[in-house]
């Protein structure tokens, strides 16, 4: 089913419900919506969040770069809001996405690829595309 957004007023609500840290930021873990699949935790401040109800299209803010990130638009790889959910104390935020294309700026599907095993850390998938591809360094 596609995204429905909600209205200027309903979004202002919602996002006053949030408990954004100190900072002003929130964890944001995006799932693809039909598989179940983690994908990434990045952040988001009130104005990424308020962006990705509005648009459906997902918006982040990057701590390294100060600003708002919208996933795919230097990699082509973006992620379409299906629904959002707060956790019980508001403070982290589930994306369920559908999502183009690989996920981790490595390449690989999810960010979640090196599983703590008794021997160390393992990697659990290689790369679908070359970074410098991803990025159009390549």
């Amino acid at each position: 089913m596609p995204y429905t957004a909600p209205d200027e007023a309903a979004r202002t609500r919602m996002l006053d419900h949030v408990r954004f840290d100190g900072a002003g930021l929130i964890a944001a873990i995006a799932q693809q919506h039909d598989t179940g699949e983690i994908l990434m935790l990045a952040w988001m401040n009130r104005e990424a969040l308020d962006e990705t109800l509005r648009t459906g299209r997902v918006c982040y803010y990057s701590r390294s770069r100060g600003g708002l990130w919208r996933k795919g638009e230097t990699s082509g790889q973006v992620q379409h809001l299906v629904d959002a959910r707060l956790d019980c104390d508001r403070d982290a935020v589930l994306l369920l996405v559908e999502q183009t294309g690989v996920a981790c700026h490595t390449g690989r599907r999810s960010c979640f690829f090196n599983a703590m095993r008794p021997e160390g850390l393992v990697e659990t998938s290689t790369p679908l595309i070359a970074a410098d591809t991803l990025y159009g360094r390549g």
